[in-house]
């Protein structure tokens, strides 16, 4: 009130204006707060410490570049507040500009070498220079100083959690939520933590209690909206992410979210407009989209404008080990590529974190698969999937226990009993097998006909199981109603993108553990088991550094282990169901022989000929598998049989297989 009545008689006193800036912004409206305090900062006597404090609320309102001038001016007054270098290294660092960034933070510690808030900022811009090692050392001494210092808890949870230390992140980020209940970093971070193990409804509730208190945090809402999407909610994500970009339309967050929704409902023209705008404005999400617009072309199968963009973002980005992979996977290397050395040298620098160490094994692996060094090949393989399996907890005899008790409960008795129970229709066509077993390439040729639309990868009926008390075990005491009704709420899931059409595809592999599922709550469905040679199939899992939970393939002979209970669950299949809704198609005979394959096929789902299935790679519809360059080309015999060449690097995997280790030709 104070204030007010100095401003009423002064308008824009620059002290006042100042004060109130302050007051607001402790009450936590930040808009008003950058409006008086900008109005201090027009006054031609207004001090470093204005300046200093207008960068950092403009960092916070998204404002970066108008708050880099800001702390830029602080300095420039006040050479000596470490403020001032404190708050132009944040931004600097929010902006991507990390080198200035970590100069700043450490001439801001070499003003006031005891000051852990600095130091904790000066970690989070070594760590996102990829110096992982450096900067957990700066955390655990800003705890020193500081014992009950949240925000630096809060950091080493989001460490931890790129580390693939899961537990030790979520403890970090409760214990910072625990000594300041709202700090909204330390939300974010343990949503992230979720995310990371694949719980979406874990990192759901997070922001939601995150949200609960600062319903106007952008980076929780854009990060609401992304998990939405993860649980097909694709709907409510774009609404979610609209909010977002209402509150904060220079974040480059809001505007990456939206272009993941809109990517996911196979929406390319506003996915990429939003992508572009994102990758306009500074802010940590710029490089991811970037990046996330490089693959959004490769989806849709405009495979030179994806290579052109990841060359780009390579450019901009060069220590990214993740833009790095992706540009690996987009193209064939030669003998003196000079990509490989930058590479090797990034893999070399200490301190890097574990999961850019494995991304960069793996990038690394492919590149030496293409200029034929076998042998360096599976070197960075091997330790890239060890890294890899580090991060979580797999056990394989529990999943063979779990795979063999499936094959218990479906029988030929209770599936007979139960039969045409469930929802009738001849909408859903099941495309199932291992991973890298070829389910793309025939969810690609039955998607180019007229009258069948490709859904991708869907996670609704592991959804419906999840509806299920002790599944499978309960299965058998499911009624005729139950059955229908998870049968309709499928349908109900799939009809509106299938538009109409006869057939619609969905091509989630691990849905072969679900077949006598699927027979009884879609009792006309049909099923398309997709099968490859054993070892090619097992060499392409073990290869590829999955985005989603495949835990089974990043151990040589784990991966063999499951590959045999796989092909124990679908003998019992194949003995269960009946062959006018089931089909195996092998890949090697679709190589051999496409056409014949494929008319097998559309026989098998009731579909006229249609020479457009033959011309599969020109299709252009969103392919969101491993395998979106494959299907990007003509039938190719070249991976069949592609891995007796690499024999001896395979030996533990063969042994798991049962397979005799054939000389390489």
């Amino acid at each position: 009130m104070a204030c007010a009545q100095v401003l009423a008689i002064w308008p824009g006193h620059p002290d006042a204006s100042h004060l109130m800036g302050l007051m607001a912004y402790d009450f936590g409206n930040l808009d008003l707060a950058i409006g008086y305090v900008r109005e201090a900062c027009r006054s031609p006597r207004a001090p470093a410490i204005y300046f200093s404090d207008f960068c950092e609320m403009c960092r916070q309102g998204g404002l970066l570049a108008e708050g880099e001038q800001a702390a830029r001016r602080a300095v420039a007054l006040a050479p000596d507040l470490a403020a001032a270098w404190n708050n132009l290294g944040i931004i600097l660092q929010e902006a991507l500009k990390l080198d200035e960034s970590r100069s700043s933070l450490e001439r801001a510690l070499a003003l006031e070498p005891d000051d852990a808030q600095t130091i904790n900022n000066l970690a989070n811009t070594l760590k996102r220079l990829g110096l992982a090692s450096e900067a957990e050392t700066r955390w655990l001494a800003a705890l020193e100083l500081r014992p009950d210092y949240a925000e630096a808890f809060s950091n080493l949870a989001n460490l931890y959690n790129d580390q693939g230390q899961f537990d030790r992140a979520e403890s970090m980020a409760r214990h910072a939520i625990g000594l300041s209940p709202q700090l909204t970093d330390a939300y974010v971070n343990l949503a992230g933590v979720e995310a990371a193990r694949h719980r979406p409804a874990e990192a759901l509730h997070a922001l939601d209690e995150l949200l609960a208190f600062a319903p106007t945090h952008a980076r929780a809402l854009a990060a609401k909206a992304l998990t939405l999407k993860d649980l097909e909610r694709l709907d409510e994500a774009l609404e979610w992410a609209r909010r977002a970009m209402a509150v904060a339309p220079e974040a480059p967050e809001s505007h990456n979210a939206i272009g993941q929704v809109f990517q996911a409902m196979g929406e390319f023209e506003p996915a990429l407009a939003a992508y572009e705008r994102a990758a306009s404005l500074p802010g940590p999400a710029q490089m991811d989209a970037v990046a996330n617009r490089a693959s959004l072309f490769s989806e849709f199968g405009r495979q030179e404008q994806a290579r052109q963009s990841m060359a780009e973002a390579a450019l901009a980005f060069p220590n990214s080990p993740g833009i790095l992979l992706g540009q690996s996977e987009l193209r064939r290397f030669e003998p003196g590529d000079p990509l490989i050395a930058g590479m090797q040298t990034l893999l070399a620098r200490e301190g890097g974190s574990l999961v850019d160490r494995a991304t960069l094994h793996f990038a690394l692996g492919k590149a030496m698969l293409d200029i034929g060094d076998s042998a360096q090949a599976f070197s960075h393989y091997d330790e890239g999937a060890r890294l890899k399996r580090s991060t979580f907890d797999y056990d394989p005899d529990g999943n063979e226990r779990w795979m063999a008790r499936v094959a218990e409960v479906f029988t030929p008795r209770l599936l007979e009993e139960k039969a045409e129970r469930g929802a009738r229709s001849d909408l859903p066509v099941f495309v199932v097998g291992m991973p890298r077993s070829g389910t793309t390439l025939i969810e690609q040729i039955i998607a180019s006909h007229p009258m069948a639309h490709g859904a991708g990868e869907l996670k609704t009926l592991h959804s419906l199981t999840g509806r299920i008390e002790d599944f499978p075990g309960s299965v058998a005491e499911l009624t005729g109603v139950q059955l229908q009704s998870l049968g309709q709420s499928y349908l109900d899931y799939i009809a509106p993108p299938a538009a109409g059409r006869a057939r619609c595809v969905d091509k989630m592999p691990s849905n072969f553990l679900y077949c006598g599922f699927i027979r009884l709550i879609l009792p006309q469905s049909r099923i398309i088991h997709c099968r490859r040679d054993p070892v090619d199939t097992c060499l392409s899992c073990y290869t590829k550094l999955f985005t989603g939970e495949q835990s089974f393939t990043y151990d040589q002979r784990e991966l063999g282990r499951y590959y045999r209970s796989y092909q124990a669950i679908m003998a019992h299949w194949r003995a269960t169901l009946p062959t006018s809704h089931f089909l195996e198609v092998d890949y090697e005979a679709v190589v051999e022989d496409v056409e014949g394959q494929t008319r097998r096929i559309l026989d098998f789902l009731g579909l006229p000929w249609d020479e457009a299935c033959l011309r599969f790679h020109e299709t252009r519809r969103p392919v969101r598998t491993a395998s979106v360059n494959q299907v990007r080309q003509p039938i190719y015999a070249t991976s069949v049989g592609r891995w007796r060449k690499h024999a001896a690097q395979l030996r533990p995997l063969l042994e798991a297989l049962g397979v005799p280790a054939a000389p390489a030709p």
